[in-house]
């Protein structure tokens, strides 16, 4: 009981002060220099010029739109057409993610009734009735008849004749797209601060962008974006693709307005190599009555999927920031002194010279006469 009362009263009623002790030494004098210069090199070079620890930060907040230019001709089956902007792009313009077909497969003058599917069956049991077959638009009727002269198939209910998409075309339909334009408008503000910037600065209507000769120009041609993405345009058109286009803005408003300006990334979602399955693809229909029969033309589209992505963040200098960065900054120059008195006490030969020098025990009831006691002094009452 009287130890864990003495450890009690060790506790309660102790107090630590530093104590100043001068020390000449030439080694720690220098580690004791290096460590705070190693320091001071870490608090100007990197967290004051580099992360700007000066600075408050605000968020972007943004908006974009995106227009495309282009034509394409295509004669599949001797049928002729030209392919606009209101063709080829998916869901209409002016949103940040869309997709520009670069293929597709077309079933026209589809109807509903009756028609054979691929497969073989024997008798009526190998069709049941009413189930509908993974892949086909129908259902079964439960009838096996006959296809190509000596096969029989399973008879199927839905939209005839039925899609054949086993065939892609090769080379894609729509390789002009290679040379479509797109016109991407971004408007962005820094709330915080008050700063509205654009991406769409004076500019020559001609221009198209490149990333070391005309890095500001808002206007890119899709090869080329395919090209950054790292991908080929030929192979992924007839598929299609997947690919982000990064706007970053990272602005020091300390600085003039003028000079924030966005940078671009651009990426695909999955690697050239990637296991995944590759491509892009969707469905659509157009409807229409002939002879008071309801059809439609089917269109299976392989298309580049854009994804427009906007990131950014403003820094401007702020006193409360700048003196929090310089409070810890100071805090972290204590590291040399703690790594010095390591050295001192622990791995000098004249160790117990520093800690009788270092550490200090004193009384406040009663005189204390000092004494040294392995090294260390402490007071003892008469």
């Amino acid at each position: 009981m009287g130890r864990l009362s003495d450890c009690f009263s060790e506790f309660m009623f102790e107090y630590d002060t530093p104590r100043m002790v001068l020390v000449r030494h030439k080694k720690v004098g220098i580690v004791y220099r290096l460590i705070q210069l190693g320091v001071l090199a870490y608090i100007i070079g990197w967290v004051f010029m580099y992360e700007k620890g000066y600075q408050s930060v605000d968020s972007v907040v943004s908006t974009v739109s995106v227009k495309m230019k282009g034509i394409a001709y295509t004669n599949e089956k001797n049928n002729s057409r030209i392919w606009d902007v209101a063709d080829y792009v998916f869901p209409h313009q002016g949103v940040g993610s869309f997709v520009v077909m670069t293929n597709y497969i077309e079933t026209a003058g589809q109807k509903q009734g009756n028609c054979t599917k691929d497969g073989v069956c024997k008798s009526d049991s190998d069709c049941e009735k009413g189930k509908s077959m993974e892949g086909e638009n129908g259902i079964l009727t439960g009838k096996c008849v006959e296809y190509k002269d000596t096969l029989k198939t399973c008879e199927i209910f839905g939209w005839c004749p039925l899609e054949d998409d086993y065939h892609i075309p090769d080379p894609p339909l729509l390789m002009a797209a290679e040379n479509f334009t797109m016109f991407i408008k971004n408007a962005i503000t820094f709330p915080r601060y008050g700063v509205s910037r654009s991406n769409v600065v004076p500019f020559n209507k001609s221009c198209i962008y490149h990333k070391d000769t005309d890095p500001l120009c808002p206007i890119f041609r899709l090869g080329d974006l395919v090209t950054m993405a790292g991908f080929d345009f030929r192979k992924i058109a007839v598929k299609g693709g997947m690919i982000v286009i990064g706007i970053i803005w990272d602005c020091d408003l300390d600085w003039s307005a003028s000079h924030c300006n966005p940078t671009f990334n651009i990426h695909g979602l999955y690697g050239v190599d990637s296991l995944s399955t590759p491509g892009y693809n969707f469905r659509f229909a157009k409807y229409f009555v002939e002879d008071r029969t309801e059809k439609r033309t089917l269109m299976k589209v392989f298309g580049i999927r854009f994804d427009i992505i906007v990131l950014g963040m403003a820094g401007k200098f702020d006193i409360i920031p700048t003196m929090t960065t310089i409070g810890s900054g100071v805090g972290i120059f204590g590291v040399a002194t703690v790594l010095c008195d390591l050295l001192l006490l622990h791995f000098m030969q004249r160790r117990n010279v520093y800690k009788s020098l270092k550490f200090k025990s004193a009384e406040d009831e009663g005189e204390a006469q000092m004494i040294t006691v392995g090294g260390r002094e402490k007071a003892t009452r008469e």
